[in-house]
């Protein structure tokens, strides 16, 4: 989808839109992916919605993804508190929903990277035995079994997925 073409409203300048699809027009590679990622996209939303700060999803945006295994979505929300940011990526799938902020994200590809970035810290952590107190909230107890499911997922993601976008992450 080129810049002409995206139907993304008040974007922050820092955002490259150029990839983005309205969640609306999700097309995947066959039937199947396509349903995925639309439900990845119902996920994001109610993932969002599930905080008090959000009073609301407006606007979903498709980065990047693969059905049943990522979706990077871009979403405007209505701010529940004058702290919260109006745009926010979503990283969901078969992993722990993160938000992440825009302000280091240009793109999908580098929101997929600092998620996985934030996740790593929260394996390190549980392998440590260090407390979770600054790390990304994961919904499963910190054992060494699931530090040890997440990172084969996070270095999949890094290792299979992201490959395809270094130019992305070179931005």
């Amino acid at each position: 989808m080129g810049k002409e073409e995206r139907a993304v409203s008040n974007l922050p300048s820092t955002i490259d839109g150029s990839r983005l699809a309205p969640a609306g027009v999700i097309v995947g590679d066959d039937d199947e992916d396509t349903r995925l990622l639309r439900e990845a996209e119902s996920e994001a939303t109610a993932y969002l919605d599930s905080f008090d700060w959000c009073s609301g999803v407006l606007e979903t945006y498709l980065g990047l993804g693969i059905g049943g295994i990522v979706g990077v979505f871009l979403c405007r929300i209505v701010p529940g508190a004058a702290e919260v940011d109006e745009w926010l990526w979503v990283i969901v799938g078969d992993l722990p929903p993160l938000y992440m902020p825009t302000d280091d994200c240009p793109n999908p590809a580098a929101a997929l990277d600092a998620y996985i970035g934030a996740m790593n810290e929260w394996v390190r952590a549980v392998r440590d035995g260090r407390p979770l107190d600054d790390v990304p909230p994961v919904a499963v107890a910190p054992t060494m079994e699931h530090a040890a499911m997440l990172e084969s997922r996070l270095n999949y993601l890094d290792e299979e997925i992201l490959r395809e976008y270094e130019a992305d992450l070179a931005e």
